[in-house]
Order: C-alpha cells, then structure tokens, then sequence
C-alpha cells in the first residue's frame, strides 16, 4: 500500500475465513473460492441535521365540527362508483370507521350527537344534594338570626310598657 496517495480513498482488507473440508460450504462466488479479500469502504462520519422547528412536540386529537361532519357525509352518500369513497376518504383524510359512526348518529337523529359536548365531568345527584344542602343550612342560619332579633325586639317592647305602665294588647291582667 505504499503507492497509493493520500488524496484516495483507503480500503481495508478484510480476510475471509478458510473452510475445511468436512464444513458447510457457501456458494461459490465470482471472486474466488473462499480465499478472496473483501474490501471494505470506511464508514462516512455521521452527520446530525438540526431538529425541524415546525414539528408538533405533541399530537393534537382532530374534532370535527358539526358543518364538517353533515358535508363529508353528503358527499359520501353521492359517491356510486367504486373507488370515489376511497379517494374521498384520503382526500379528507378519515377513516372508514368516522363515516360509519356519524352515519350512526344521523341515523339515530341524534343531532346531539354531532355537536360539541362540554367536557369534564357530568354532575353527580349526591353532588347536587350536597349543594342543596348546603344552601337550606344557609337559610336556616339567615333566618335563625332573624327570629333571635324579632325576640330581642319584642322583649325590649314588653319592657318599655312595663316602664311606662301601658298595657300591652292582647296581655290579660292578672
């Protein structure tokens, strides 16, 4: 190898094992019985590309809105031919499965079906008792509060007539 300059390429010789006689032999090959080199070309260095800033870090589910739904659907109901309901479902990029579930709901008139639900938690009736619950103790405490100052009032009133020596309507004289 001394003649080769630095400016080529470099291969390196790799030996290939002998094989004995009583041993499984490959196939023969163009090169040689099974003395031949191989060469192999060094590995180029590998290089990092830069992240794409425009992908999504993290998937976002699709929902379809309720016009997007009934056209898709319109549209589907008008293919006849074969092959237009599949080049419909690429097109849209949906699945056979989405047309077979809003063909349900519509079929169900199930109008609701196909508008937007509010998420979260559906309220529980144990919930709702708590809340009512909560709203009578309220009510009782406001009007507790009022009968305690009717009573301070009326015992002031009794008082006052007792002072001055009116008597009060409806109090017998005993």
């Amino acid at each position: 190898m001394k003649g080769l300059s630095s400016s080529k390429k470099r291969f390196s010789v790799v030996p290939t094992a002998q094989v004995s006689q009583g041993e499984r032999r490959e196939p023969q090959r163009a090169g040689g019985v099974g003395t031949t080199a191989a060469l192999v070309a060094p590995a180029p260095p590998t290089a990092t590309l830069p992240a794409n800033p425009e992908v999504v870090a993290k998937a976002t589910r699709r929902r379809f809105p309720v016009d997007y739904k009934l056209k898709v659907l319109e549209q589907a109901d008008r293919c006849q031919d074969s092959g237009q309901l599949g080049a419909l479902l690429r097109r849209e990029g949906l699945y056979h499965s989405n047309l077979q579930l809003w063909r349900h709901q519509r079929e169900q008139g199930i109008l609701s079906g196909l508008t937007p639900r509010k998420r979260g938690r559906k309220p529980h009736a144990q919930s709702q008792l708590v809340e009512e619950n909560g709203q009578l103790k309220r009510q009782n405490q406001r009007l507790s509060k009022r009968l305690q100052q009717a009573e301070i009032i009326i015992e002031f009133q009794k008082k006052l007539s007792e002072a001055l020596g009116i008597p009060l309507k409806g109090e017998s004289n005993e």
